[in-house]
Order: structure tokens, then sequence, then C-alpha cells
């Protein structure tokens, strides 16, 4: 997450260096402005991919020591979960398997 704040800072750092270079357009500032929003989104989008191809990695390093990875990624998203609201897809699922005979 740092990276990505470190991104931010330093794209704002470059938007204030060219909006204080004189230009005669004023046109040429928005343009300046709208180019380093795009290499900023790009520069993330990198990042992102990058970051997406470590988890795959981990993913993958887990599933080859005996690990279920589709077991893993679903506590993963229970960990997301806010407690009340995991609480409640548990309460929600005992229900359904009750009611199917699954219990």
């Amino acid at each position: 997450m740092g990276h990505f704040k470190n991104s931010a800072a330093l794209a704002q750092q470059e938007v204030e260096r060219v909006e204080a270079q004189p230009n005669m357009f004023e046109g040429n500032v928005a343009a300046d402005q709208l180019r380093l929003f795009i290499e900023r989104i790009e520069r993330l989008t990198e990042e992102k991919q990058g970051i997406l191809d470590d988890v795959r990695d981990v993913y993958s390093e887990a599933k080859s020591n005996g690990y279920d990875t589709k077991t893993m990624r679903a506590i993963v998203a229970l960990r997301k979960m806010e407690a009340h609201a995991r609480q409640e897809a548990d309460a929600l699922l005992d229900t359904y398997r009750n009611a199917l005979g699954l219990a």
C-alpha cells in the first residue's frame, strides 16, 4: 500500500512542477496534467498486475505444499468480512444446510 502512496506523491509533485512552469497556452497545462494522470494510471495498473502475479505465485506455492487453494481463497474472503457479516453468512449457510438435510 505504501507503494501506491509514493506513486501518488510523486505524481502530485510532477503535476505541481508542470503547473509551475510558465506556459503560453492554457490548454498546454491541461494536456500535461492529463498526460500525468494517464501515466500514473498506467504505472498503477502495472503495479497491480505485479501484485496479482505475486498472489497467484503464493497460491501455487501453497498448492505444491498440499494446501487446498479453493479453501484458502474462501478463508481470505471470510477474513475480509466484518465479524457481524461473517456471522450472518454462517447463520444463513446453516439455515440452508438444515433445510436441505446437509447438516
